[in-house]
């Protein structure tokens, strides 16, 4: 049997997806939850095979929780369920170790056999994207010296800065917490020896060319 984590806020969703999944015989959900903090809290000790982790909550995201989860138990495969179609949460979601992404407008069958390749040990993460993902990490090593001891996600951070947006609105742009947000931030000025992020914005603005 395959072992099924379901997250998702809405109740009728969610009881939706466990009659699809179950219906085939070889799929069990071992557990469901409507909330990013109690699935990152449960996911790990009840160790499903496969996680469906939608991507926007309440009180966080799915991309986060698949991060959380897989920094315990990377044996666990998360596969992102999301109404959206966006570069930034593709980007955000291989960066999390997603196994797969996929819209909810897709197919009953065509889901349930998702959750079976993942299961698998398959990706169904299309590859030109992985491409594209790979050459903005590699691209990120061609920048202003300044910014050379910044990682992939505090030099994007840093860029959003520079366009005047708040963590909050990074924080939804990026798929991630606000504190996690506020976190990267601390660091970047760390890194940056600057005190202020208004210090951070003039000198991203100087050296990546953004205008807030």
């Amino acid at each position: 049997m395959i072992r099924v984590f379901l997250l998702d806020d809405h109740e009728v969703v969610r009881r939706g997806l466990a009659d699809l999944l179950q219906s085939g015989g070889d799929i069990e959900v071992v557990g469901e939850s409507g909330s990013a903090q109690e699935a990152a809290r449960l996911i790990p000790a009840l160790r499903p095979d496969v996680a469906i982790l939608d991507a926007r909550l309440p009180d966080g995201n799915g991309i986060d929780v698949c991060r959380d989860v897989r920094a315990i138990d990377s044996s666990i495969r998360g596969l992102i369920l999301t109404s959206y179609e966006d570069d930034e949460a593709l980007f955000a979601a291989i960066m999390a170790g997603a196994a797969g992404y996929v819209l909810k407008q897709i197919r009953g069958t065509d889901l349930v056999d998702a959750v079976r390749r993942v299961a698998a040990g398959q990706s169904l993460l299309d590859p030109a994207i992985t491409t594209r993902v790979l050459e903005r990490i590699r691209n990120g090593v061609e920048q202003p010296r300044e910014l050379r001891s910044l990682t992939e996600q505090e030099r994007r951070i840093l860029e959003y800065v520079a366009e005047g947006l708040t963590n909050r609105e990074i924080a939804a742009r990026m798929f991630l917490a606000e504190k996690t947000v506020k976190n990267y931030m601390s660091s970047v000025l760390a890194k940056l020896g600057l005190e202020r992020r208004t210090q951070a914005a003039v000198l991203a603005t100087r050296l990546l060319g953004k205008n807030p």
